[in-house]
C-alpha cells in the first residue's frame, strides 16, 4: 500500500509541474498568434492556417529547439519566433543563397532583413541553409526537438523528384532528437488521382507523403483534418496557385475561387522513434 500510495504522489507531482509548463506555452503562442506585429495576416490567413491549433496538435512547447523549413517571408516565423524568444530557440532552415533562382536568393535576403529590424520581436533566430538533396543539415545532428515544414513537399518534388523528397526527410530525421517530432502541413491531392500527372499541381498525395516519411526511419503517430477544406477540388487550371491567395485565374472565376478558398490541405505528426 505504502508503494501505492508514493506512486501517486509522484505522477501527482508529475502532472503538477507538467500542467503549468502546458499551460505557459499555450499562452506563448496565443500571444503571438493574436501579436499586432502579425494583426493583417490574422485576418486574411488564419481561418484557413489555423496555425495556433496546428501548433498545438504538433505537441509545440515554447522551450524547445524548433526548425522552420523553407519559412519564405516569414509567416510561420511570425509565430514562431516570438513564442520561442525566451525560453526555446527558433532555427530557420532557409533558401540558398548560392542558388541560381532569383527568387529563392531575394526571398532569403528579405527574410534576413526582417528579423534584424524587429530583432526585439523575433529574438535570435539562426538561419541554416536547407537544399535538397544536396545541402541537408538544418541543424546540428540529434539537436531539434521539432522539424515543421508548411506546404513545401511538392517544390522539392517538382525540383528534384522522388529522390529530392527522399533525401529531405532523411536530413530532418538525422537533425531531430531521438523522440523529436517532425509536423507536416501539404496541399492534398486526391488519392485518386495520378501523383505524376498532377506533378505540377502543387498537390501530394498524403499516402505518398507518409511512405517516403516512413522510409526515412519516422513513425506516423496522428493525422489531423485541422485544415482540411472539402470545397477543394484539387482539379484547377493553374494547380494550387489557382486558388487564394495566388487566384492565378480568369477574372469571371475569382470570385469562384475566393469563394472555395485556400486547398484542401494534411496535417501529420511523425515522431523520430527514441529506440532506433
Amino acid at each position: 500500500m505504502k508503494h501505492r500510495y508514493n506512486l501517486v504522489v509522484v505522477l501527482a507531482l508529475l502532472i503538477g509541474f507538467a500542467a503549468p509548463a502546458l499551460a505557459n506555452s499555450s499562452g506563448s503562442l496565443a500571444k503571438a498568434v493574436n501579436s499586432d506585429f502579425r494583426k493583417d495576416q490574422r485576418e486574411a490567413r488564419d481561418q484557413y492556417r489555423n496555425p495556433q491549433t496546428t501548433l498545438e496538435f504538433f505537441g509545440f512547447q515554447d522551450t524547445m529547439t524548433v526548425v522552420e523549413i523553407w519559412p519564405g517571408g516569414g509567416w510561420y516565423t511570425d509565430i514562431l519566433a516570438p513564442a520561442l524568444k525566451a525560453k526555446g530557440k527558433l532555427i530557420a532552415a532557409h533558401f540558398d543563397a548560392e542558388s541560381p533562382v532569383d527568387y529563392y536568393k531575394k526571398s532569403l535576403e528579405s527574410y534576413k532583413k526582417k528579423i534584424a529590424a524587429n530583432k526585439d520581436y523575433f529574438g535570435d533566430v539562426e538561419i541554416t541553409v536547407f537544399n535538397p538533396p544536396s545541402k541537408l543539415a538544418v541543424a546540428a545532428p540529434n539537436s531539434a526537438d521539432m522539424v515543421l515544414t508548411f506546404r513545401n513537399v511538392h517544390n522539392w518534388y517538382m525540383n528534384g523528384d522522388e529522390a529530392a523528397v527522399r533525401a529531405s526527410f532523411q536530413g530532418f530525421f538525422d537533425a531531430l532528437k531521438p523522440g523529436g517530432v517532425l509536423g507536416v502541413v501539404e496541399h492534398r491531392l486526391p488519392e485518386k488521382l495520378d501523383q505524376v500527372e498532377n506533378k505540377r499541381s502543387g498537390y501530394m498525395k498524403q499516402s505518398l507523403v507518409i511512405k517516403w516519411a516512413e522510409e526515412a526511419g519516422f513513425k506516423l503517430v496522428a493525422q489531423s483534418e485541422i485544415n482540411a477544406n472539402p470545397k477543394d477540388t484539387a482539379q484547377h487550371p493553374n494547380g494550387v496557385w489557382t486558388l487564394p491567395p495566388r487566384l492565378r485565374a480568369d477574372e469571371d472565376k475569382l470570385e469562384h475561387y475566393r469563394s472555395v478558398g485556400e486547398s484542401d490541405r494534411m496535417t501529420l505528426k511523425f515522431v523520430k522513434p527514441a529506440v532506433l
